[in-house]
């Protein structure tokens, strides 16, 4: 056993200094970047935003949206070849999404099968929890193997000896956090994690060494944490609370005696996805995510516009002109408290 030293730093601990900047207005900011890749030929612009492969947020609809602003959907794994199929009759583009798979050999084959419905998809996610275990590693191998011309994007991890071994391994992104997501209870379950913020930068530097990209996956609660993100490094973010709850989402709508709507959300590591999906919890498994009630938040649309603009605000502040920028221009200051709270539950615009 032995203990660091070192204080990690999660989004929280940390804000943006502002500096002086030539940038006239928030609209002189461009968040589109232009992506090419390790192991692919293949190039990819836009917005690089995604919607988390949960059962709540990647989905079609969320897709629909975020495509016509140039952002990504990993679709959750769940989906079958005929919903696949009809999804690209109803006009979900494949350039904005990517195909969820697990590290089994089922989920190999399905894998295959699901890519042939579309030539051009071009993003593969691998997706597990633990992305530590050297199988998982294999995995990527095999994955590299069969799909050598694809994106493929691989995790989760939280520390940069990882990062290094799934790039080098055959993926071209790799997927950053260990517990920090809204529904994830691992941390608590397992007592494992990374405080994010590190973990993003660590990892970034690690991955950019490389060649590699990261996507941080977990723990944005705002837009302002999106920006932070950016400026720890990391070349995607992964969006999982912030996009449910909406007309689009997934989930069940509720409405409380009070006369407020909300709609069901749940982890993918929860009881109820679990019991939806395999009919069961494992016994040798815990529950590592929960499932809540969010409020009912209307037209992604709108939130969206909310999360670029609040991303556009942050690298207007620094003098970022594209978002690929905002990590040379920032500089993070140590913080005790980064809001003020005194009117917390009373906001009229909730």
């Amino acid at each position: 056993m032995r203990v660091e030293g070192e204080i990690k730093l999660a989004f929280d601990d940390v804000m943006i200094r502002p500096k002086r900047s030539t940038l006239v207005s928030r609209s002189d900011v461009s968040l589109i970047r232009d992506f090419s890749f390790k192991h692919t030929d293949r190039k990819w612009s836009g917005i690089p935003v995604a919607a988390a492969n949960m059962d709540t947020t990647g989905v079609f609809s969320v897709a629909s949206v975020l495509q016509d602003h140039g952002m990504l959907t990993c679709l959750q794994k769940f989906y079958s070849v005929k919903e696949l199929e009809q999804a690209w009759r109803q006009g979900v583009s494949p350039n904005n999404v990517a195909i969820t798979c697990g590290s089994t050999e089922e989920s190999l084959q399905l894998l295959k099968r699901k890519m042939a419905t579309n030539l051009d998809l071009q993003m593969i996610c691998i997706d597990v929890a633990n992305g530590y275990r050297e199988v998982f590693l294999d995995f990527v191998k095999v994955v590299r193997k069969d799909f050598p011309d694809k994106i493929i994007i691989a995790g989760n991890v939280a520390t940069n000896e990882m990062t290094e071994a799934l790039i080098l391994a055959g993926a071209d992104v790799v997927k950053v956090g260990i517990g920090p997501g809204s529904v994830c209870t691992t941390r608590k379950v397992a007592g494992v994690g990374y405080p994010q913020l590190s973990a993003i930068a660590e990892c970034a530097d690690a991955a950019h060494g490389l060649g590699g990209h990261v996507m941080a996956d977990g723990g944005c609660n705002s837009p302002g944490d999106i920006s932070k993100a950016f400026a720890a490094g990391a070349d995607f973010v992964m969006l999982g609370g912030l996009f449910a709850g909406h007309d689009e989402s997934g989930g069940e709508l509720m409405e409380a005696n009070d006369g407020r709507l909300f709609k069901s959300f749940h982890g993918m590591s929860s009881s109820t996805a679990m019991e939806r999906h395999y009919g069961e919890i494992a016994r040798h498994r815990a529950p590592e995510g929960k499932a809540v009630k969010v409020p009912y938040r209307g037209s992604l649309s709108t939130t969206v516009q909310s999360i670029l603009g609040g991303v556009r605000s942050s690298c207007s502040y620094v003098g970022a002109r594209r978002i690929k920028d905002l990590p040379k221009c920032t500089t993070f200051i140590r913080v005790t408290q980064t809001t003020n709270e005194v009117y917390r539950g009373l906001e009229m615009d909730e």
